[in-house]
């Protein structure tokens, strides 16, 4: 499944690795070593969000397709 979802990448000072969030899908992060790594992680943790909520019977949220507003 080619979901295209929002990612969000920036670095975690605290944890020192570069951390990528997918705000559409509830507790799907990712990190790694390089930004190419987190985006790497999180693209495979989109698809085992996916695969368990189909599991699960539950809702996968319709990508949005724009940018989320934060205030």
């Amino acid at each position: 499944m080619n979901q295209k979802y929002e990612i969000i990448l920036y670095w975690s000072e605290d944890d020192q690795v570069f951390v990528a969030e997918v705000p559409e899908l509830p507790g799907c992060v990712a990190h790694g070593d390089s930004q190419a790594s987190a985006l790497a992680s999180v693209n495979e943790a989109i698809t085992l969000w996916i695969a368990t909520a189909q599991e699960l019977g539950r809702a996968v949220p319709t990508p949005k397709g724009r940018r989320l507003a934060y205030a």
